[in-house]
């Protein structure tokens, strides 16, 4: 979304320079663009969601298709708190949750970085701490 709003921004600006109208709608459009990719921007980040329960972990996501996934805490091999170059720069990471099943993708973005920590330590110890009898 964002490329095609500066796309139409610079295409709309160079337009202008030689034909005002055409220009201006172009201009107008890439506005218009720009404001709905904000809209889903923020939309999808308030799709995701987690709640820790006693024996498992549910993981909401989903803008038009909500897609929720329960991980028993005894089901997860591992858990990663990873944070690439731009969630780095505003001090958010993701835990990524693995299991067996090659089906699961639970996975938590825009956490603070704090926040992953704690609850990567909270997921690992009630995992340990489930899958003992096993």
């Amino acid at each position: 979304m964002a490329a095609a709003a500066a796309a139409l921004l610079l295409i709309g600006i160079g337009i202008a320079l030689t034909n005002l109208p055409v220009g201006a709608a172009l201009v107008v459009a890439a506005l218009l663009v720009a404001g709905l990719g904000l809209a889903y921007v923020g939309r999808r980040f308030r799709s995701w969601g987690y709640l820790e329960r006693v024996e498992d972990l549910l993981v909401r996501r989903g803008v038009m298709f909500e897609r929720l996934s329960v991980v028993p805490y005894g089901r997860m091999q591992t858990v990663e708190v990873t944070a690439g170059p731009l969630e780095r720069s505003l001090g958010l990471a993701t835990v990524q949750l693995h299991t067996a099943s090659a089906a699961s993708d639970a996975r938590i973005p825009g956490l603070d970085r704090a926040t992953a920590a704690d609850l990567r330590d909270r997921l690992v110890g009630r995992g340990e701490a489930t899958a003992e009898g096993l």
